[in-house]
């Protein structure tokens, strides 16, 4: 007998199909994007858009935690932490010119 396995990371990455309205100089400018980028279809140019989307919200959610931690800090960490960094920048050699 022929046992059937699935393949779960095919299974993730299975697109949903939905549709939505979308004004026309939306549409237009999709269809210019598909064809300056020779893409085979809008739908890959709205993934890339969503994509890059969301990576610009992780990496402003990340400078925001950042931030939020260095602003955290005491005067006497903040110089602390300056200390260190000045002697791990030493450790590294330097280029000559």
């Amino acid at each position: 007998m022929i046992s059937r396995t699935t393949h779960p990371q095919k299974q993730q990455h299975r697109k949903a199909k939905k549709s939505y309205s979308l004004s026309h100089e939306s549409v237009q400018f999709l269809e210019a994007m598909r064809r300056k980028r020779h893409a085979s279809s809008i739908s890959s140019i709205l993934e890339d858009i969503l994509q890059a989307a969301r990576r610009q919200q992780e990496r402003a959610a990340v400078e925001n935690a950042v931030a939020g931690y260095y602003s955290s800090l005491s005067r006497a960490e903040t110089e602390e932490l300056a200390v260190w960094g000045e002697f791990a920048m030493g450790e590294f050699p330097t280029e000559a010119a």
